[in-house]
């Protein structure tokens, strides 16, 4: 019915192209690929510094972790119309479509539909296979279990296992798929650190366990059935590097999680590593090459940039998300207030956004200071109007408003621990960004060893006293432990309201016709390469 349409949209992608096998003569399959799309459906505007909650961070990301221009990307539209002509180009026999989690997720149409609506537009484009990310369990296990109904496609994790059976949540995490004559074997990948990342009540009745454990248990028989295994991976670079050191015969990795733009994949123990950006502004394109045996012998990497300029939306898929969105486009596009100049949430450095919310969060509670976790998604605001929508995807879940005192020291074990999370002994127990607060000032330094990293450490200008308790405003995700920060259930006089920080922080903008945002330069980070 579109082949006409396709085939034309097809020639209008010159920046995008199409990977091209190394060897002309040998067996060829093609791995399409998404990654934390969280939630978004539409094209959304970047720039070339903060665009995304983890481009342009200076706080340490990859040098080319960047969309290197300005303009808008993205949607299910445009991912369609070159979804479909690579499809019509190798043929549907010879191309696998995955994801690798943290899909439906931290978007105000998502909340709204429980994650529906981006279940129904990957149905549409026919994904085939999905790893559940630390994300897709933010409405909880019932919904997640509702979602893997409405899927057309597995959405699985070897590691993720019910406390009751020991099996994998959701069913088999393996499947293996006829392409071109071989047989390619996929597991699935979730994020091993969710429980510091998710709420109790959010994943309860799931045990997590390490994925080099998951990966020994479901290899053998799937080696066995495929002639190439492919590992669709929710756990981060510096987990998939170290599950590739540890496991053998895994011939490639399809990542998430970490959001890394990988243009050319990372070979690490004979294991492919890829991933493919973020937020539905990349499809990834992999071309796989193996032998006459099924071994893979090259691998090449295209990642097409969706373009609103260089790329034209598919209309079926275009239609569709204008009419998932139509039920609630006034809630929506409702303007809330304007801001001058881009408002950027950072993972790794001094977030403007967040510093925002510290200095609501201390104006609503009478606080000294105010703490927030660090948050690796969202979309930069701005500059101009401000919408729902735009507010709601960096803070798109509930988390109420708390408040406790803690000590000096208490504070300062907070501040260790952020660094501690950021770059720990053991890399695969990464977990959050670095925390963000309102109402001080610190240095964090990775030269120094572990335990020793903060210094600086202000409150309000005056240096902070380790015995001396402070009033803290923070969140209950704080409070129940995100990130691994236990001082906060700790502290004294531990107050929680019921007052919502995505309602707080809606109500203040919707009181300002322009924010003013704080002045940054409070949290100093020093690198330690």
């Amino acid at each position: 019915m579109r082949t006409l349409l396709l085939t034309l949209a097809f020639l209008l992608i010159p920046v995008a192209g199409i990977a091209q096998p190394s060897d002309e003569g040998a067996s060829t399959f093609t791995i399409l690929h998404t990654n934390d799309l969280h939630g978004r459906h539409a094209p959304f505007e970047v720039t070339s510094e903060d665009a995304t909650s983890q481009t342009g961070d200076p706080g340490g990301r990859p040098a080319d972790t960047v969309f290197r221009r300005t303009g808008r990307i993205g949607g299910f539209g445009r991912q369609a119309t070159v979804v479909d002509s690579i499809r019509q180009a190798r043929g549907d026999d010879n191309t696998l479509l995955v994801n690798g989690g943290d899909t439906f997720a931290d978007d105000l149409l998502g909340e709204r539909t429980g994650g529906r609506a981006v279940i129904e537009l990957m149905n549409a484009l026919d994904y085939e296979f999905m790893a559940l990310g630390n994300h897709d369990f933010d409405y909880g296990v019932d919904q997640t279990r509702t979602l893997q109904e409405v899927a057309d496609f597995p959405m699985r994790g070897a590691n993720v296992l019910l406390e009751g059976t020991g099996e994998p949540f959701g069913g088999d995490p393996t499947m293996v798929f006829e392409k071109n004559g071989l047989g390619v074997g996929l597991l699935a990948m979730s994020y091993h650190n969710t429980p510091w990342t998710a709420g109790a009540g959010m994943i309860r009745g799931l045990r997590y366990i390490g994925p080099v454990e998951a990966a020994k248990r479901h290899l053998p028989d799937l080696q066995d059935r495929s002639d190439v295994v492919v590992v669709v991976s929710h756990l981060g670079t510096a987990a998939d590097r170290e599950l590739a050191r540890e496991v053998d015969g895994i011939d490639i990795i399809v990542g998430g999680h970490s959001h890394n733009h990988i243009s050319s994949p990372k070979k690490v123990n004979g294991t492919w590593i890829l991933e493919a950006l973020s937020d539905g502004g990349v499809l990834g394109e992999l071309r796989v090459t193996t032998n006459e045996n099924g071994d893979v012998t090259d691998v090449n990497q295209k990642l097409h940039m969706l373009w609103t300029d260089q790329v034209e939306p598919d209309p079926a898929l275009a239609n569709m998300v204008d009419s998932l969105r139509a039920p609630h486009e006034d809630a929506l596009e409702e303007v809330l207030t304007r801001v001058p100049e881009p408002v950027a949430r950072d993972y790794k450095s001094e977030s403007a956004f967040e510093a925002l919310t510290g200095e609501i969060m201390i104006e609503e509670t009478g606080a000294e200071v105010a703490f927030q976790p660090g948050i690796g998604y969202g979309v930069t605001i701005g500059p101009g109007p401000v919408t729902r929508e735009d507010l709601y995807t960096l803070i798109p879940h509930p988390a109420r408003l708390a408040t406790v005192e803690l000590t000096g020291a208490q504070i300062l074990s907070v501040l260790e621990q952020s660094a501690m999370n950021l770059k720990p002994a053991d890399r695969t127990r990464i977990v959050g960004g670095l925390v963000q607060t309102a109402g001080m000032s610190w240095t964090v330094d990775y030269t120094q060893p572990m335990g020793n990293r903060i210094r600086d450490v202000e409150v309000n200008g005056e240096p902070i006293e380790p015995t001396r308790f402070y009033d803290v405003a923070t969140h209950s995700g704080m409070i129940q432990g995100t990130h691994r920060y236990e001082a906060f259930s700790q502290g004294r006089n531990l107050q929680q309201t019921n007052r919502m920080l995505n309602d707080l922080v809606e109500d203040y903008m919707r009181k300002h016709e322009q924010l003013e945002m704080p002045p940054l330069g409070k949290i100093r980070v020093i690198q330690d390469e």
